[in-house]
């Protein structure tokens, strides 16, 4: 692909996200678009294997805040006709080459290195092609249930991705042959080509930019050095971890070019809820149902913890719906192994049916609270509009 390509390539469009998209509208794009077009559910669709290359390739610069802002810098300089200059004979009656641009020796003003700095590391071209290159990071997800996230717990996860093929030791050429150095860039996997006014530089469509062409293809890889492999990693998921929490694990990611350290594995955790308890910060929650009686007059009550034994909190006469008690130590393990508390929330139950005694006791209870208004104070704010 040619720098113009490079230039033209709409990173944003690919993803369906406006330019200004945050980072979390990004990654949410690229999840979505990722699961839907992933090679393990398109098996055969070369088109759907395309697609994904490109959702990916537009991750990985739209991800990094560096890169994002070198590839916004880089299009608006050059991918809408920027520096524009007349060949001979046309205004200005000169021309000039971006590769003076893109060289560190090149009149650059104030880009320091120059703008193969910015390209350089924006697509990996140039002088800086053949040194090491880190893996691409990875994501993936994991559901777990509500005990497994409070407590933490160890999970298989598959993954898939592109690495060396083992055939060829990643040279692409068939076994008991060697790969020649391509004739067209004399090995350096770039050529220039004019471009009206200016020159670019890009990679070799000979070599695809490697360097070396495969005469007779490796024919697990089809010349490519490149196969997809599977493999299932056994995940340690911290204690207290969160809905929505997103874990790094370095360098479990897509494995390094030319001695490149691996890319890292971000494992994006869901938590299943709970039917009876909920979680508030490092906080279980639980809501207990608890009798008129018992609330009116006092009571000691057993509540259940996640996991353990039942605690007994005592109930104060007077207690009234939606009030607040702590068992301490019964929540969810912080980062430096304490536990939260489990807070016990009181719901006061009204009965759907009466037996004829109980009947009986509340209406004697209603004759002897006859002359109590509990709506007498709420009645008189309002009449007096406060």
């Amino acid at each position: 692909m040619s720098t113009k390509d490079y230039l033209e390539k709409d990173y944003y469009k690919v993803l369906g996200v406006p330019k200004d998209a945050s980072e979390a509208d990004i990654k949410k794009a690229y999840r979505k678009l990722a699961r839907q077009y992933h090679p393990d559910a398109n098996t055969g669709d070369a088109g759907a294997e395309e697609r994904f290359k490109e959702i990916s390739e537009a991750y990985d610069v739209l991800a990094d805040a560096k890169r994002r802002k070198e590839y916004d810098d880089a299009r608006a300089l050059f991918g809408n006709g920027g520096f524009r200059a007349g060949g001979p004979g046309g205004p200005g009656g000169f021309s000039f080459d971006l590769g003076d641009l893109f060289s560190e020796g090149g009149r650059t003003g104030g880009f320091g290195g120059g703008l193969g700095d910015v390209f350089g590391g924006l697509f990996n071209r140039g002088p800086t092609r053949t040194q090491p290159r880190r893996g691409q990071d990875v994501e993936s997800e994991v559901t777990l249930t509500f005990t497994q996230a409070v407590d933490g717990t160890t999970v298989p996860l598959p993954l898939t991705s592109r690495e060396p093929c083992r055939s060829c030791a990643g040279t692409g050429a068939k076994a008991g042959t060697t790969p020649r150095v391509c004739p067209t860039c004399v090995g350096s996997g770039q050529v220039s080509r004019s471009q009206g006014s200016f020159a670019f530089s890009e990679p070799c469509r000979d070599c695809k930019g490697r360097g070396l062409v495969v005469d007779d293809p490796c024919p697990h890889c089809h010349g490519s050095g490149k196969q997809t492999s599977s493999r299932t990693l056994q995940v340690r998921i911290p204690a207290g971890v969160s809905d929505g929490q997103r874990i790094r694990l370095k360098g479990k990611g897509g494995p390094g070019e030319r001695g490149g350290p691996n890319g890292d594995l971000f494992v994006v955790v869901h938590v299943k809820p709970h039917p009876v308890f909920g979680r508030k910060d490092d906080n279980l929650t639980i809501t207990v149902p608890v009798t008129f009686p018992e609330a009116a007059l006092g009571a000691t009550i057993r509540v259940p913890t996640l996991g353990g034994q039942p605690v007994t909190l005592k109930l104060p006469p007077g207690t009234v719906t939606g009030r607040t008690m702590r068992a301490r130590g019964k929540g969810a393990v912080r980062r430096d192994g304490t536990r939260g508390d489990l807070l016990v929330t009181v719901e006061v139950v009204v009965p759907q049916k009466l037996s004829g005694k109980a009947r009986e006791a509340l209406e004697a209870y209603r004759e002897a609270t006859a002359g109590e208004d509990p709506r007498a104070g709420l009645l008189d704010a309002a009449a007096r509009g406060e």
